[in-house]
């Protein structure tokens, strides 16, 4: 029974929805630096989009280890998960503007699944650095 003293429950209410929506919005950098590339004939090869991998999964860990974020590991999952949504959005409506079809996995359905996968992988794994970061300064993420 929970009583005045007692607080409910927060397993879900630990996770910081405006953290996940921000994270997952800042990596859509991503893909649109690859838009703009190609819009401009440019082709960088692997480079700036590892890069960007980089930059992104170093500021989640940052936001989520250093800023203390309850729960790194689901919340930074959920980021990756949450990008890769807005990627597919962002996918569906760009490439008929841009290409004047559809392209990407919404055209092929069966590599949606397989993205948001590698995505929340990313996540898991920027979850776990942001996890030690955490434990390395003392603070328990749960």
């Amino acid at each position: 029974m929970i009583s005045a003293q007692t607080p409910p429950p927060r397993s879900a209410a630990a996770l910081s929805w405006p953290v996940i929506l921000g994270l997952a919005v800042i990596a859509l950098a991503r893909p649109v630096t690859n838009v703009v590339l190609d819009q401009l004939a440019l082709d960088p090869g692997p480079v700036v989009p590892l890069a960007w991998t980089a930059v992104i999964t170093a500021l989640w860990v940052a936001v989520v280890g250093i800023g203390r974020v309850a729960r790194p590991l689901p919340t930074l999952v959920l980021v990756g998960l949450a990008y890769g949504v807005l990627a597919l959005a962002l996918s569906g409506i760009l490439s008929p503007l841009l290409l004047g079809h559809l392209s990407g996995p919404l055209a092929n359905p069966l590599a949606i699944v397989p993205m948001l996968l590698v995505n929340a992988l990313w996540g898991l794994i920027a979850g776990l650095l942001a996890l030690l970061v955490q434990r390395g300064r003392g603070v328990s993420g749960r």
